[in-house]
């Protein structure tokens, strides 16, 4: 697969990731641990709003990888929002996350995905 149409796969599935978890598990709830997480690190008054908020977030993020629209900043902005996410959870809720504290490899590998993604270049060994 040429180097243009495998980053664009690439940039489709780390969208998908950030849609999923936006829309589906936090916005439509269909996966009610994540309102729990919220309300574990932010409080249980407003945790539903909160959730719903982040997920809005999330989709947006997945239109911004989309649009390619400053990739680099968006890259990085993924990169930090991913970390500081998981590091908080590993902290705050590791017993509401889906593999425990091995999440945080999970996050890692995803960190590593969108980072060469943006940041490596092809380089052709002809």
């Amino acid at each position: 697969m040429p180097f243009g149409k495998q980053k664009n796969v690439v940039n489709i599935g780390i969208a998908l990731v950030w849609m999923i978890n936006g829309v589906f598990c936090k916005v439509l709830n269909y996966v009610p641990r994540h309102q729990l997480i919220v309300a574990r690190i932010l409080g249980e008054t407003h945790a539903a709003l909160l959730t719903r908020t982040i997920g809005i977030l999330e989709a947006g993020m997945a239109i911004w990888i989309l649009s390619r629209i400053k990739s680099r900043w968006c890259a990085i902005a993924q990169i930090l929002l991913v970390a500081a996410m998981n590091v908080i959870e590993f902290i705050a809720a590791p017993d509401l996350l889906l593999f425990g504290r091995i999440n945080i490899i999970i996050a890692a590998v995803f960190i590593f995905i969108i980072y060469r993604n943006e940041f490596k270049t092809h380089v052709s060994l002809s």
